[in-house]
């Protein structure tokens, strides 16, 4: 694909790698770049061949949140803050996405970066990854679900304390924190994220759809709420989609892969 392009695609055997590619400018969030990504995961959510997303950044940065330099532009327009345009709104576009995200964070993820970073399903950091949410300091209310997701994610005094001051997070502390899943060196970064969704490939596809709306949609609602959607979505999985002899052929599958481990 061209260098020019914005956002970049690559599909394997059920995995599709999709890679910001502004290096120069940090893979800073342009109104053109938000469009590419919103089109990107429109497109990946309708095709049948993608089943596992890889978010990725290209050079030393994931992204830097929203491009400063259109950000006073934009803001009679309403996009500037988190996009209430349909073709710029990530938030939007990502809520319900019905596949796993693996962010695989290579460098800094900022502000809206680091919003991006936490609409992923797991996320796997480099060891050069950095988050910092500036939101205070660039004077712009998050609007992608930052001070929702944070608070759920580390607690509400360390998310205050991120938010607050834009002080830098590591990846090693936002490990520590629960926050990310795995710390890796930066060469072997998106071959880890590639191994991890080979490992979910490897699932039953409805089943870990179904498992992945309803953790999303239980993690948004009260304890007994979740449960309550848990407890519909079993039962019609049970009606629609397990069979004796499925569930055997399943659980063969199990204990040789627990043999192999």
């Amino acid at each position: 694909m061209s260098g020019r392009e914005l956002v970049l695609t690559e599909h394997d055997a059920g995995v599709t790698l999709v890679t910001m590619n502004r290096p120069h400018a940090l893979n800073a969030l342009s109104t053109g770049m938000r469009q590419a990504l919103v089109r990107a995961f429109r497109t990946l959510a309708a095709d049948a061949a993608t089943e596992v997303v890889i978010l990725t950044g290209a050079g030393r940065a994931f992204t830097a949140g929203l491009d400063l330099k259109e950000l006073g532009g934009e803001t009679e327009g309403g996009t500037a803050a988190g996009g209430n345009a349909e073709d710029t709104d990530l938030g939007a576009a990502l809520a319900d996405y019905p596949k796993p995200i693996i962010g695989a964070i290579n460098g800094y993820a900022i502000t809206g970066g680091f919003e991006l970073a936490l609409m992923c399903d797991i996320l796997i950091c480099s060891s050069d990854a950095k988050f910092a949410d500036t939101h205070a300091r660039v004077g712009v209310v998050p609007g992608w679900g930052l001070s929702q997701r944070l608070p759920r994610l580390i607690g509400l005094p360390r998310a205050k304390e991120l938010s607050l001051t834009g002080n830098f997070l590591t990846a090693e502390r936002a490990y520590e924190w629960g926050m990310i899943n795995r710390v890796v060196a930066p060469d072997a970064l998106i071959d880890t994220a590639r191994s991890l969704a080979r490992d979910i490939l490897s699932t039953d596809r409805t089943t870990r759809e179904t498992m992945l709306r309803i953790m999303n949609d239980g993690w948004s609602s009260t304890l007994g709420e979740g449960m309550a959607i848990e407890h519909a979505a079993s039962r019609e999985h049970m009606q629609t989609q397990v069979t004796a002899d499925a569930v055997a052929a399943r659980r063969a599958a199990i204990q040789e892969r627990g043999r192999k481990q």
